[in-house]
């Protein structure tokens, strides 16, 4: 079940993020492209794993979502101002998390990601611990 859920969660922020920017015409910024880089492969890792029902798979999705994760923390920070650096990537020429745009519920896409990357990481923390 926490695997399932792992997937379940995985593709809909994937599903998300290709939605938002191939359907909506919003461009990711570096740090965007980053949490991408880590979000798109599990689902389909998760989703043959469920297929196979692979317990073990928490082995090689966790560091993934976990980097993920850091990403998006740092992308969070930096959005929320409370790291000093200006957001760089996220700048007024190019792609911007910035604008009002870039929010879904009032919650800024890196906080999403955070989220999104927090749950499937815990959740196959639980399944780790579900199969021990």
């Amino acid at each position: 079940m926490y695997l399932f859920f792992a997937w379940l969660v995985a593709l809909v922020a994937s599903l998300a993020a290709l939605f938002i920017g191939e359907v909506l015409g919003q461009t990711p910024c570096n740090l965007c492209w980053f949490q991408r880089v880590f979000m798109l492969p599990l689902p389909i890792i998760l989703g043959i794993a469920v297929w196979k029902s692979d317990w073990e798979i928490w082995r090689y999705c966790f560091p993934l979502s976990i980097i993920g994760l850091l990403v998006a923390l740092y992308h969070l920070l930096l959005y929320a101002g409370i790291l000093p650096m200006p957001i760089v990537p996220c700048k007024a020429s190019g792609p911007s998390c910035i604008g009002n745009s870039m929010l879904v519920f009032s919650i800024p896409l890196p906080g999403l990601a955070v989220v999104a990357f927090a749950l499937i990481s815990t959740l196959l923390l639980a399944l780790r611990k579900a199969i021990k």
